[in-house]
């Protein structure tokens, strides 16, 4: 609400101000959502930003805010936290794998977040959801818009259980290409690790995982059959030593101190 009177007021920060001031920008219906409880808006000057995960992120392009659906702080809840990608067209073994380290990331206290895609994000989703456990999805559209629809109700039982919803735009912003894209930026910037099951040769978890190599962050690939087209980009990440190979939750949290 804070967010709110500093925009209606004019006193937010100055490339927030500019931002929204655009000629192609409505952004009375986001800030009555806000008034409403239906979204939160996250600036750099309130509690809840995560400032450690985004440290190095200048480069990328750090965020001007971020909006919320759901009541948790995305500092707090991305503390321990890893990014679970990979392709949209999964097989029932990427599927399967992706729910595995979901479950056992859930069972570690470990944070999983996800694009929350068909395939593979809503698989680690499922999963982490399943042992009881918390997710952050980033979208590539307004929190207010539940995109793919099927997964409204996923969405829902994501924010039930203490997690969160994340995008960078307005609150009713529908998807678009260039979305897509940017948000790989912020899967990646938003936790300690990066983790791809399955993923084709032009796949945008290289982009995710291309964010996380710069942030020094650690990236890891599963494994799948070399007669695997879904898995071929994922065995490209292994070869040029830009993932590492992770057969296991326990591999991965060891690695990464997430004991």
């Amino acid at each position: 609400m804070e967010a709110v009177v500093q925009i209606r007021e004019g006193t937010a920060p100055a490339a927030v101000l500019g931002e929204i001031r655009r000629s192609d920008i409505e952004i009375d219906d986001d800030l009555d959502a806000i008034e409403r409880g239906e979204a939160r808006l996250l600036t750099p000057e309130h509690d809840g930003w995560p400032f450690g995960r985004f440290s190095g992120l200048t480069a990328c392009g750090a965020p001007l805010a971020l909006w919320l659906k759901g009541n948790g702080s995305l500092a707090d809840i991305t503390k321990r936290a890893v990014t679970v990608t990979g392709s949209r067209a999964a097989s029932a073994y990427g599927q399967s794998v992706a729910e595995e380290f979901g479950n056992g990331f859930a069972r570690e206290a470990v944070t999983v977040v996800s694009c929350g895609s068909y395939g593979i994000g809503s698989a680690a989703i499922r999963g982490a959801l399943a042992a009881g456990g918390r997710a952050v999805v980033v979208l590539a559209n307004g929190v207010g818009l539940a995109h793919p629809r099927p997964h409204t109700s996923l969405y829902r039982a994501v924010i039930d259980d203490g997690g969160l919803l994340v995008s960078e735009y307005p609150f009713g912003a529908t998807p678009a290409r260039h979305r897509f894209h940017a948000r790989c930026r912020l899967l990646a910037a938003l936790t300690g690790a990066t983790v791809v099951v399955e993923a084709g040769r032009r796949s945008g978890s290289f982009a995710v995982v291309g964010v996380a190599n710069e942030l020094g962050r650690r990236s890891y690939g599963v494994p799948g059959s070399i007669y695997s087209a879904s898995s071929q980009g994922v065995h490209e990440l292994l070869r040029t030593g830009a993932a590492t190979l992770a057969t296991s939750v326990e591999h991965i949290a060891y690695e990464d101190g997430l004991q």
